[in-house]
């Protein structure tokens, strides 16, 4: 390599890290911060987000919940319900031959009338599953289950909250405090509709300590799966993949089953879990995810049956279960997102640029996270987002204030330039100027040019003064000459129209053989203009009228047209004179070809035209003369 090109690319490398330096420590602060847990909870809340805004799943006519409603304990007369009520709604379900009978209400206790009556078909019910509290509260407080139960009969009702109180989690077995392995609640349910279906429960293969059923392995969850930093992942604890919709489940109430107002064909072969699904009872769950009519509020049964129709809609529908990657590949992840958004600033130059796809790519983001939920994958998708926001927003704003420290650098250099041009030109021109006015006015009788020379030096001097204010880009003022300023904040077409008259008392020659003047100054669209478009179109005006005094010979009709036609806005000037409105080398071909010309004139239309993202034409009039129009969408554009 030689040394100039291996010096160029060093110097490339040096620079590309420099710029990329800032960009990098927020990909490590967001990095760190999420490893911290900082980002915890919004992640979870995005999460919640993302499986509630799924489209709606069918309803699991495979299980159907029982709610004893407030109506149901009114007519009862009594709370807890009687273990009487209790029997026989139990012997009343038996009857339509369900799979299971999943009881979501603690029996340890006898609640008279009816307790005997209850032991007894709770000896004789082989499909009944009662729940117990395994684990013990902060008092050291358990509930035991129904003594009349088998062990295999009894599933514990336990639930993890997460730090904001919603459940996210499913606990499947956990040890006791007598140290015995104890089953869900839910886990006793599938497993007995599932052995029904010739499909037994087992250990995992890939993961011994996770539990299978046929081919489908329940994945555990682990302290930093998906968005949880340091989680408690005790016992045996999958991801909660709740059903997305209004109605998941059937419900049909206790005072229902009694009168006998149910099609058997809901029940048999079925789950029927029985809960209280009443506020006053306090039987509640808190979830994110799940649709209700009070927000982040169900009953505890219906949390049962979600967790329950996971683990058979798993097995039998594949339904996906939730999984997440390994925290290497997430890292990755997080890190090819943040280099795209570094990316931004470094291919895009312009700001608007750089937010339109900073804008792209966080959509994008967002929805790749939400098609891999759909398809059981929980991405990480805060750290993302964050850091794409930091990096790509930041890079704008860097380059917005870049840019207004180059505008404010072009001004003073602008002004520096006009400056050095006028002393140079007071230093040589005018002052051969005013010596040969003098010589002039001393000659007696005065030469008839006099009053030409006298006239070309106040307009010099005034060109002056124009130029010096107006570059200053943000002067909200246009000075025309010596005889008016114009403010520009006043509408367009009021501007325009002050141009023409000043414009048109100028004594240019053949402005003054114009005898028929067509005028028409309509409102016009300038929410998409800045002061300087304002100011080009009306400086634009002027050298179009100024072309017709100067070159249109003979000229006796001025049309002037400042209007919208259709989506676009036009200024345009048609004269009927005979000569030529360019300024140099100008040519015309026939009637329908445009006017070629190199001159300053069209050189500053041609860039009006460029910012304004229009077109400007000078062509022929028919018969004779010629038009200059300058044409632009009255529609905003997107990076005005």
């Amino acid at each position: 390599m030689k040394p100039d090109r291996s010096q160029a690319v060093k110097a490339d490398i040096s620079t590309w890290w420099r710029g990329s330096l800032p960009g990098l420590m927020v990909i490590v602060a967001v990095m760190m911060a999420r490893l911290t847990g900082a980002l915890q909870f919004v992640e979870l809340v995005a999460f919640d987000r993302f499986l509630l805004l799924r489209p709606p799943e069918p309803m699991d006519e495979r299980i159907i919940i029982v709610g004893i409603t407030e109506e149901d304990i009114k007519r009862a007369k009594t709370y807890p319900i009687p273990d009487r009520e209790i029997a026989d709604l139990l012997k009343r379900l038996q009857t339509y031959e369900p799979i299971a009978i999943g009881l979501d209400i603690v029996r340890d206790i006898p609640v008279e009338p009816g307790h005997a009556e209850l032991a007894s078909v709770f000896r004789n019910s082989k499909n009944a599953i009662g729940v117990e509290i395994a684990l013990p509260d902060r008092n050291g407080f358990i509930v035991a289950p129904p003594p009349a139960l088998r062990s295999e009969q009894i599933g514990f009702a336990d639930f993890v909250l997460d730090g904001d109180g919603y459940q996210r989690r499913s606990l499947l077995g956990t040890y006791n405090d007598r140290q015995e392995y104890r089953f869900s609640f839910a886990i006793r349910l599938a497993e007995r509709y599932l052995a029904n279906r010739g499909i037994k429960a087992g250990n995992g293969i890939r993961d011994r300590e996770a539990m299978r059923f046929g081919n489908i392995e329940l994945t555990r969850m682990r302290p930093n799966s998906g968005g949880y930093v340091g989680a408690d992942a005790g016992g045996n604890q999958i991801l909660l993949n709740v059903r997305s919709g209004l109605a998941p489940f059937r419900v049909i109430s206790l005072a229902q089953i009694k009168a006998g107002k149910v099609d058997p064909n809901w029940i048999r072969g079925k789950i029927v879990l029985i809960g209280m699904m009443s506020f006053s009872a306090k039987d509640l769950a808190s979830s994110g995810a799940i649709a209700g009519i009070n927000p982040g509020r169900i009953y505890g049964v219906e949390m049962q049956a979600h967790e329950t129709s996971q683990i058979i809609s798993a097995v039998l529908d594949r339904r996906p279960l939730i999984q997440v990657w390994g925290d290497d590949w997430e890292t990755l992840w997080i890190g090819v997102w943040g280099l795209l958004g570094m990316s931004l600033g470094r291919f895009l130059r312009s700001p608007w640029k750089i937010l339109l796809g900073l804008l792209i790519a966080s959509i994008s983001s967002i929805a790749i996270c939400y098609g891999l939920i759909l398809m059981g994958w929980w991405m990480p998708i805060v750290p993302v987002f964050l850091i794409l926001v930091l990096n790509g927003a930041g890079r704008a704003a860097a380059l917005f204030y870049r840019h207004q420290q180059e505008l404010r650098l072009r001004l003073e250099e602008r002004q520096f330039a006009i400056e050095q041009t006028f002393n140079a030109i007071h230093s040589g021109p005018l002052q051969t100027l005013v010596v040969i006015l003098r010589t002039a006015q001393e000659q007696d009788p005065p030469p008839s040019f006099l009053t030409d020379l006298q006239r070309l030096n106040q307009e010099l001097r005034e060109v002056y003064g124009s130029v010096q204010r107006d570059a200053i880009a943000d002067e909200p003022h246009l000075r025309m000459g010596s005889a008016i300023e114009l403010a520009l904040q006043a509408p367009l077409h009021e501007l325009l129209y002050k141009v023409y008259s000043n414009t048109l008392e100028q004594e240019l020659p053949y402005l003054q053989t114009i005898k028929f003047k067509i005028v028409q100054f309509d409102p016009l669209n300038t929410e998409h203009l800045r002061l300087e478009h304002k100011r080009g179109l009306c400086r634009f005006l002027e050298e179009a009228l100024c072309n017709v005094g100067k070159h249109a010979i003979a000229a006796t009709r001025l049309t002037v047209i400042c209007t919208q036609e259709g989506d676009r806005q036009v200024i345009r000037v048609v004269d009927n004179g005979n000569g030529k409105l360019s300024e140099i080398e100008a040519t015309i071909q026939d009637s329908n070809t445009n006017i070629q010309s190199s001159g300053l004139g069209t050189q500053l239309a041609n860039n009006l035209a460029k910012q304004l993202g229009g077109t400007f034409r000078r062509y022929q009039n028919v018969p004779k003369g010629t038009v200059c129009e300058l044409s632009w969408s009255a529609k905003r554009r997107w990076f005005w």
